[in-house]
């Protein structure tokens, strides 16, 4: 049978005999696609935006850290606290990539220390530490604001 297809579909409206469609590729899949992409590349541009670092507030010096020694079954965590207690000045000027100055209204890393919260995030923690042994080897804020960045952010 020449001219015949093995499988005739109706042109205008895309069925086979029997109501049967065609299988085509998605239409909402794609948009699904295009948007969820959307999003990310969203999320990533504002994050990026949202990194400024804050000014070290004058009073830093006194904001209070929590004692290391309510963390004294977790010596890592304990350690951090203790650190932190000496570098508050640091700490009050860097933003925290856990991104608690959205979700927790912190000014700083240091406010992270005033309770539990660095205590349950790695990534305060390792922030902390960063800054404490840069700020030791005598890095400026600028370094250490600098390396923070390039570990989590830019």
């Amino acid at each position: 049978m020449a001219g015949k297809r093995e499988n005739p579909v109706n042109d205008r409206t895309g069925t086979a005999p029997g109501g049967m469609r065609e299988r085509r590729p998605r239409r909402r899949a794609v948009w699904a696609s295009a948007i969820g992409l959307a999003a990310i590349a969203g999320f990533l541009a504002t994050r990026d935006a949202s990194a400024s670092h804050p000014d070290s507030r004058p009073d830093a010096h006194s904001h209070h850290v929590a004692p290391s020694g309510r963390y004294s079954e977790y010596p890592r965590v304990a350690a951090i606290y203790a650190q932190a207690g000496q570098v508050k000045d640091v700490l009050d000027g860097l933003y925290c990539y856990c991104r608690c100055s959205e979700h927790s209204g912190h000014y700083s890393l240091l406010d992270c220390f005033a309770d539990d919260h660095a205590a349950r995030c790695d990534v305060c923690l390792s922030e902390a530490t960063l800054a404490h042994r840069m700020n030791g080897e005598g890095a400026s804020l600028g370094q250490i604001r600098d390396a923070v960045d390039s570990l989590y952010g830019h």
